[in-house]
């Protein structure tokens, strides 16, 4: 009795320490060290409203606004993943097929393949560069605003994520969708 006792006090003491210390310590590290990060990215407006996150992408539908890349996981951060489907699978087929005419797709105007194909997570907050200027003509007829002033955004918030290693440049949908003035 006296070893069962003693294999249960360390069990408890493992299960504090490695549970417990160690995910304390690491998240006073995270608020220490990076909290913007620590807290989720959260973008807020200027009233204290949670816009959204930097770093998870959002469902924005409205044609006034920037869309995202398809998501597996219905933008839900909580459950991301891929949905693992076979090219070959129909519900892969018909969901490509639903996006390519939502966006006005077709053989004389072909649509930039990140806004067909969900990622790997299915929450990339980020679209091609090319993906955002191919919603340019719905997005500045929708809010009736010029089309090089939706442009010159677009030029704005672009960036390189991989500096001058990589030559595609890629845009926040959140922030674009915040610049134009509405999310």
């Amino acid at each position: 009795m006296s070893s069962f006792l003693a294999s249960l006090r360390i069990c408890l003491v493992s299960l504090l320490v490695c549970a417990g210390g160690y995910t304390a310590l690491v998240l006073l590290v995270a608020q220490v060290v990076t909290p913007h990060t620590a807290n989720g990215s959260l973008v807020t407006a200027p009233d204290g409203r949670v816009l959204g996150s930097e770093r998870l992408a959002q469902a924005f539908t409205k044609p006034d606004c920037f869309w995202p890349r398809p998501s597996a996981v219905g933008y839900n951060g909580a459950g991301a993943g891929g949905s693992n489907k076979s090219p070959t699978s129909t519900d892969l087929t018909e969901r490509a097929t639903k996006t390519v005419a939502e966006h006005g797709a077709s053989a004389a105007r072909p649509m930039p393949p990140d806004l067909a194909a969900a990622s790997g997570s299915g929450l990339d907050p980020h679209i091609t560069e090319r993906a955002a200027r191919y919603q340019v003509d719905r997005v500045a007829t929708a809010r009736q605003l010029p089309r090089k002033q939706v442009e010159a955004l677009i030029a704005a918030h672009a960036f390189a994520p991989g500096g001058f290693l990589t030559s595609d440049r890629i845009v926040s949908v959140l922030e674009l969708n915040i610049a134009l003035g509405r999310p």
